[in-house]
């Protein structure tokens, strides 16, 4: 496979992308234009290609939905000056409820409730689900069956995680700024995500960020106070 040819053409259809591709996207795309390619070429094509940004602004990455380029996060303060509007702010309530999905799941609402000591909203569970963070991954077997959720691609590409296993483990939650560096280290690379397309999108996360992060970690400690209980 000649890379002079396959890198360039990876690094346009990702830039005009609105969205994180996979390799296997990428793979039937571009079986047209390269009729014998495989995997490995695709693989090595990115690996070349993210090589290349490693001095730029934007980097290419990895997330749960594939690969997709962004601004790195160094850059958030002068690229978020391009836009000065700013979207409302997500409720506590909402974060502490998607922190529990997250680290709990399966988990239905009456458990998130009961961790949370507090009745959880309708709409509170219809904004995860529009924002298609969370989804209903079947029906728990008791009186009622109730709904369980668990967290979604979109929640993971969003915080900027390629699976779950990113995310910090509550045991090692003991030192609360180390575990908000952490998880901001981890999560604000993709809040600062550039696609050609939406970028205000994107840029609204930056400035939202800290307060999420806050909530999660007061979630964090809330939880390990109930367990240590």
């Amino acid at each position: 496979m000649n890379m002079e040819d396959l890198v360039p053409t990876l690094e346009a259809m990702l830039m005009a992308s609105e969205e994180a591709v996979s390799v296997e996207r990428l793979l039937k795309l571009l079986a047209v234009s390269f009729p014998d390619i495989v995997k490995d070429d695709i693989k090595r094509g990115l690996k070349e290609l993210a090589e290349s940004y490693e001095a730029r602004g934007v980097e290419l990455v990895e997330l749960a939905s594939g690969y997709r380029f962004r601004a790195r996060a160094k850059y958030s303060e002068q690229v978020g000056a391009l836009w000065e509007e700013r979207k409302p702010r997500y409720s506590k309530a909402l974060l502490e409820t998607l922190a529990i999905v997250a680290y709990r799941q399966p988990v239905t609402r009456g458990e998130v409730e009961h961790i949370r000591g507090v009745a959880v909203s309708s709409n509170i569970v219809r904004t995860l689900l529009d924002r298609e963070w969370i989804k209903v991954m079947g029906h728990r077997d008791v009186p009622g069956r109730p709904a369980v959720f668990g967290t979604t691609k979109e929640f993971l590409d969003y915080f900027g995680l390629r699976k779950l296993d990113e995310l910090p483990s509550l045991p090692e939650v003991v030192d609360l700024e180390v575990a908000h560096d952490t998880f901001t280290d981890g999560a604000n690379r993709d809040e600062l995500g550039l696609e050609n397309k939406d970028k205000r999108d994107e840029l609204d996360r930056v400035a939202d960020f800290d307060n999420e992060v806050t909530a999660v970690v007061s979630l964090e400690s809330s939880v390990l106070g109930a367990n240590n209980d």
